[in-house]
């Protein structure tokens, strides 16, 4: 039987990969495609429905992304979201003008159609996540308005007999609060899918195609022994066995006893089928990284550093057809690929050095989110204890520590951060917990320990609740734990006499401290 399959073409907005994988939460298989594709690959992929993205421009001028309006015309459902609305009106003979107001934000949307197919159990009043500086001003022939506000006349429209839906808000994200059951209405109710489709056809589909593209070639994949890393390097292992290197770059960065916990699972005494090899490279990451404060700076050196350690190692192993990375989707917004705003440098992305001594680079994650990721790691049968693994950042404690990185200062935030991953556990809060860590500040204030004046590091606490590492909120942590931890960290890490906790949320910070 063939997969059902639902395809996102990619007008420029930034939540592409999120609505492809909102689709993929209702069992239905959905890849992100640009919006130029070709009619006739359409065709030949046959999807049983079609989204268009949202995006920043506005489709009336010259130079902004079109389709062909044959589209409309191939019988196959497609929803509009946003931009993507508009550009449904615009190549239908629709108007769409500058909105006499923008909208932006959670906003109260009226049903005005409650037995729209798209709108199927949805409250005739309910609360859309909007952001547009335009907005349909007519409606195109033969469309019908099932939606509005008070200052978008059309909010949501249809067209039941040519399968055309568009809604100007945005159903994928979780501000619109009944976002998700109006994109299964229309994937199970437009689309007619059955919703067969499980992380297990990922992971199949993945191994197979890798082995196709690789062939018989060498390759050589960057394992930090975090979860994206590890499960891009199972992937590959189940693909084409010794054919694959892994190389793990102790790069003096990392977490209390973290390279010899690596070196067990995927050493020679491991249950994978490659080749690891540890590249011990503390002392030439202290030094180059000597006197640098600035992280985008600090996060360039790891990257660099990174590639350049692998290189050496490639050519010792001999000639090496691709570098495989464990790059997921939120890695790939952050560093501003397409045409979303550059947040931070991924070293795994935006870090790379112009000249990368292999033919191409294999990123068999980029279109999962991290609890996709997970899902894919039991599937493939990586132990628990590994899949839930405390993410880590490539650049590592490198920036978990502001200001110039020195040995001294990996001890200290390496000590705090293993008494505080421990009491979390003790504590049994751990699992409800998307990302927690301690990282060290610059900032050194005078204490009194034992009678005696005190100048020491501050070391902060962090921990967020998140799905997606998308969005988070700060954690409430039992106030006995925190105060637990403080303790024991200023008694029994020399250099810390303070002890802080950070409230803020994602936005207005990143989950990562620097």
């Amino acid at each position: 039987m063939e997969k059902e399959l639902v395809i996102v073409l990619d007008f420029g907005g930034q939540y592409n990969q999120l609505i492809a994988r909102r689709v993929r939460e209702c069992q239905v298989y959905c890849e992100v495609h640009p919006y130029n594709m070709s009619l006739d690959k359409i065709r030949e992929m046959n999807p049983k429905g079609i989204i268009f993205t949202g995006g920043p421009n506005s489709v009336y001028k010259e130079e902004s992304p079109l389709c062909s309006p044959e589209i409309f015309k191939m019988g196959i459902p497609i929803l509009g979201i946003c931009y993507g609305s508009q550009l449904m009106a615009y190549l239908l003979d629709g108007k769409v003008e500058t909105a006499p107001v923008s909208e932006y934000g959670k906003t109260e949307v009226a049903i005005r159609k409650t037995d729209s197919k798209i709108f199927e159990g949805v409250s005739p009043e309910t609360v859309c996540w909007m952001s547009h500086t335009d907005y349909i001003a007519q409606a195109p022939e033969g469309f019908e308005i099932t939606a509005d506000t008070p200052v978008c006349p059309i909010a949501a429209m249809e067209d039941v007999s040519r399968n055309l839906y568009a809604v100007q808000f945005h159903p994928e994200v979780l501000h619109t609060v009944e976002g998700q059951k109006m994109l299964s209405n229309f994937v199970y109710n437009v689309c007619g899918c059955s919703g067969d489709w499980k992380m297990d056809s990922f992971v199949e589909n993945t191994i197979a195609s890798l082995r196709e593209k690789i062939g018989d070639g060498k390759v050589l994949c960057a394992l930090s022994g975090g979860v994206d890393s590890s499960v891009a390097a199972v992937l590959l292992s189940k693909a084409i066995g010794k054919q694959l290197t892994c190389v793990f770059v102790d790069h003096g960065l990392l977490r209390k006893n973290e390279g010899d916990e690596v070196e067990a699972v995927f050493g020679p005494d491991g249950p994978y089928e490659l080749n690891f090899v540890r590249v011990n490279a503390q002392q030439r990451y202290y030094d180059k990284l000597a006197g640098v404060t600035d992280p985008e700076t600090k996060r360039k050196i790891i990257g660099e550093e990174f590639i350049r350690v692998f290189e050496e190692e490639a050519k010792k192993i001999g000639s090496v057809d691709y570098l495989v990375q464990g790059t997921i989707y939120p890695d790939v917004i952050e560093s501003g690929l397409g045409k979303s705003a550059v947040i931070k440098s991924h070293h795994n992305v935006g870090g790379l050095p112009d000249v990368v001594d292999f033919k191409e680079i294999i990123e068999p994650l980029r279109s999962l989110f991290k609890d996709e990721v997970r899902k894919a790691g039991l599937e493939l049968g990586i132990p628990e204890y590994l899949v839930y693994r405390q993410p880590f950042p490539g650049p590592g404690l490198g920036i978990r520590i502001i200001g110039e990185v020195t040995a001294e200062k990996v001890r200290i935030v390496q000590d705090a951060d293993a008494i505080y991953r421990e009491e979390i556990a003790r504590a049994g809060v751990d699992k409800g917990l998307g990302q927690y860590f301690a990282a060290l500040t610059n900032m050194r204030s005078v204490g009194v320990m034992g009678d005696e004046r005190t100048y020491d590091y501050a070391v902060v606490l962090r921990a967020v609740n998140t799905s997606d590492f998308m969005t988070a909120a700060s954690a409430e942590l039992p106030w006995e734990v925190l105060s637990k931890v403080t303790s024991r960290i200023v008694n029994e890490v020399k250099g810390v006499n303070r002890v802080l906790y950070d409230c803020t949320g994602k936005p207005p910070a990143t989950i990562e401290f620097e």
